[in-house]
């Protein structure tokens, strides 16, 4: 029922009021008395969140309702409001015909898996606690969430002189950073900043190809950069003064080298970039790797030794801040960071990086031929990390090989510090692979 990021389907069939309904009163019947609850733009959400609302106090559960917000907002708001878990409904960064569940805990931090499974197992078994007639929770209205989370964030950074920012709010939930942004001085502009749950503007994940229209913007004006959010703005990526979309992982070692000083650790998943590791050794901090996926990085950024924890998707998470991901935070915290020591793209140029090739494999049997290739990796090379996948970690490179969630797909990902390199290792992954492959079909044979 959980994916690495709570429940997420389309709407009428993997994801519908029932279920909502069900997930509420599994969560009031867990133990989980008062729980904030609140929605991205998406149409759909009304209808889930009355649901959701009806399950929860039909199981004696008090709701605290902020309405439509960004996920970081209601993640915030849950320890603010003494509240013992929150409840978003949201698809994230899905296109609109989808939706779905994200659950927080009482510090503001993702339901850990074993939350998860207590929430599935009643589910899963019809295990509720309905209450009497004179039992049922209550609904308030929580009025501040927005508000509130606006002046955190202008709480937490400080720009002497605030450039021109445009903000791309992805027609989702994310206004609070143009509100914050002009609180702090800047001059701000937005783009499809009027809340549309079928994302007319553009699909609702930023990414290189889908902030076109941003890239164009920020060329064409005296912005210092462009920040852009997708529906519920716990994800924020960026182009610099030029237009140019700043790579992914150059984001990633940018927040973490400004996060961490020497002796600390950031959390990223595997797969992520050596030229994050070599921006640390720069500060004397290092990088320690967890599974795909934020909740994956939470969890090990909530270790007291993480002062910073990052997924390129766009996921970053100042773990003293908040344990959420935080894109208004994010889009604060680069605005800042290009303000005292920009321009942005001069920035992304000390980046050194190094050629990735990907690339995808039709597979069926994922699951026998990941063992199978484990197996022939932990064969033919020393360092190789299970974790998530098979990582191979080489002098001058590494390689993974990593099932897909939700494709019948394996996915081969390689760096190497130059292109002859990341060549062989390419041909290696894949030999390795479509050996896998052979072998396993061989078998059903």
């Amino acid at each position: 029922m959980f994916g690495t990021s709570g429940i997420r389907g389309t709407v009428g069939e993997e994801v519908t009021a029932e279920l909502a309904l069900s997930v509420g009163r599994a969560v009031a019947s867990d133990g989980y008395d008062r729980v904030v609850v609140g929605r991205d733009v998406r149409e759909s959400g009304a209808v889930l969140v009355d649901a959701l609302t009806a399950g929860l106090r039909d199981c004696g559960a008090d709701v605290l309702e902020a309405g439509i917000a960004p996920t970081p907002t209601i993640a915030r708001a849950v320890p603010r409001a003494n509240a013992d878990a929150g409840i978003v409904v949201t698809a994230s960064h899905n296109p609109a015909p989808d939706n779905g569940l994200k659950l927080w805990s009482a510090s503001g931090k993702a339901f850990g898996p074993e939350e998860r499974d207590a929430i599935a197992a009643r589910v899963g078994g019809d295990e509720y606690d309905p209450r009497p007639w004179d039992g049922h929770g209550s609904l308030e209205r929580l009025e501040d969430a927005t508000a509130r989370h606006a002046a955190a964030l202008v709480e937490s950074v400080s720009i002497e002189d605030p450039p021109s920012v445009a903000v791309d709010v992805g027609n989702g939930a994310g206004g609070v950073t143009a509100r914050a942004l002009s609180t702090l001085g800047c001059d701000v502009v937005t783009l499809n900043g009027q809340r549309d749950g079928r994302f007319p503007g553009r699909p609702s994940e930023p990414t290189r190809e889908t902030l076109g229209d941003l890239s164009a913007l920020v060329e064409s004006t005296d912005a210092a950069l462009g920040v852009a959010h997708d529906g519920d703005a716990d994800r924020m990526l960026a182009v610099d003064e030029t237009g140019s979309f700043v790579p992914k992982d150059v984001l990633l070692a940018l927040f973490a080298r400004e996060a961490a000083t020497d002796g600390d650790v950031i959390a990223a998943p595997v797969g992520t970039s050596m030229a994050v590791d070599d921006a640390l050794a720069s500060v004397g901090a290092s990088v320690s790797r967890t599974r795909v996926g934020d909740t994956f990085v939470a969890d090990r950024a909530a270790r007291p030794d993480v002062v910073f924890g990052g997924e390129p998707s766009g996921a970053w998470i100042w773990p003293d801040e908040t344990p959420c991901p935080d894109g208004p935070l994010a889009a604060c915290k680069l605005v800042a960071l290009a303000a005292e020591r920009g321009p942005l793209s001069s920035l992304v140029a000390a980046i050194e990086t190094y050629p990735i090739r990907r690339a995808s494999v039709r597979v069926e049997a994922k699951a026998a031929v990941m063992n199978r290739v484990r197996d022939r990796v932990q064969e033919q090379y020393d360092d190789v990390d299970t974790l998530d996948g098979v990582y191979v970690d080489l002098d001058d490179g590494w390689m993974l090989l990593r099932a897909s969630g939700t494709e019948p797909v394996v996915r081969l990902t390689v760096e190497a510090r130059d292109e002859f390199r990341a060549e062989r290792l390419e041909a290696d992954g894949i030999g390795i692979l479509e050996n896998a492959i052979a072998t396993v079909s061989g078998i059903k044979q």
